[in-house]
């Protein structure tokens, strides 16, 4: 068995590429169809610029080094690798600064996965693909609409979510004109380890962990903190991607989250819980969003139902592991200040 990730040494990627290179000897209700009498699936992932996330994987991946917006040689890595599996995770991810820069968000998560659905088309057309979308499709949710299942209206009110509807109904056209077995989801907000600072969770948890080490003045710089967004930790949600791809009816969407809200503050105030450092918080309105829903909640039955799939890590817990990645990038060993919140 072949599996293609783009954008592997990504945040998302990289835990996926984890977490499919362990799954062979995993003895969990994932491995459950996957070939019991052939070798361990052959992971190839593209990598466009850095790849520090997955260095300690490159002697079991199988890494193709370009860019997606060059339909040639994604043409030739299609080609070459026959995947039977493909996870499309190379993407603009950054809400906010897709106001600053659309046309970027609109050329890479767009034209990278035209070329990539004609790539497969060509060389791989009985390959199972997996294209993930955002809760931001939805865009302006009211309360009449929560939870958002798959049926709630698509109203983006960003050029990243627009890129992402696009993205959406791209897959589900080329599985009607050409039968392409493309599976969507999408995906709420996830957290975890290794997730970029130019999202809130991990922009406090850096902050924290700089002014832990005597990097930052005890000032903590915030956007609006009253929103409240469903969170479901990485490692669970490659799980979901994984089960999506196995199990999940070609053509068909899936929202994939938790199904529980937390406050940004909540999430804050969780951070700053499991720090001993005493620290001031401020609003700095750069970090607010020009437009920004109150309550994102996502309603995962129709996934839960094709695939059992269900989280098992709690948020504190997610939170916790964040800041420790952000300390150890620090080179603050977080013993230290387990020890001080503890006496």
């Amino acid at each position: 068995m072949r599996v293609l990730i783009t954008g592997v040494s990504g945040f998302v990627g990289s835990v996926l590429a984890e977490y499919l290179l362990n799954l062979a000897t995993a003895q969990t209700a994932d491995h459950a169809d996957l070939p019991q009498d052939g070798p361990a699936p052959q992971v190839h992932g593209t990598v466009h610029r850095a790849d520090l996330r997955i260095r300690h994987l490159q002697d079991r991946l199988h890494l193709h080094r370009g860019d997606l917006r060059n339909s040639s040689w994604i043409e030739q890595v299609v080609e070459e690798v026959r995947p039977d599996y493909v996870f499309h995770l190379a993407a603009w991810s950054d809400v906010r600064a897709s106001w600053d820069q659309p046309w970027a968000t609109y050329e890479l998560n767009i034209s990278c996965q035209l070329n990539l659905l004609e790539a497969l088309r060509r060389h791989a057309p009985a390959a199972k693909a997996l294209v993930v979308a955002s809760s931001e499709v939805y865009g302006l949710i009211s309360n009449d609409d929560l939870p958002v299942d798959e049926e709630t209206p698509l109203r983006p009110n960003s050029p990243y979510g627009i890129s992402k509807v696009v993205q959406d109904l791209m897959a589900f056209q080329y599985w009607l004109n050409y039968q392409l077995q493309t599976v969507r989801v999408r995906s709420f907000n996830h957290i975890g380890p290794g997730q970029s600072d130019s999202f809130a969770a991990s922009a406090f948890a850096r902050q924290i962990a700089e002014i832990e080490a005597g990097l930052q003045q005890p000032v903590l710089k915030v956007g609006n903190l009253e929103a409240k967004r469903d969170f479901t930790d990485v490692r669970d949600m490659v799980r979901a991607y994984w089960l999506a791809t196995l199990r999940g009816k070609p053509g068909a969407v899936y929202n994939v989250g938790s199904g529980k809200t937390y406050s940004i503050r909540r999430v804050l105030e969780i951070l700053l819980d499991l720090s001993a450092a005493d620290i001031r918080v401020e609003l700095d309105r750069d970090r607010l969003r020009p437009s920004d829903v109150a309550c994102s909640v996502c309603q995962p039955a129709k996934l839960v139902e094709v695939t059992e799939w269900r989280p098992t890590i709690d948020i504190r817990q997610s939170l916790a592991d964040m800041l420790q990645y952000w300390r150890q990038r620090t080179g603050v060993h977080p013993a230290r200040y387990a020890e001080a919140a503890d006496g």
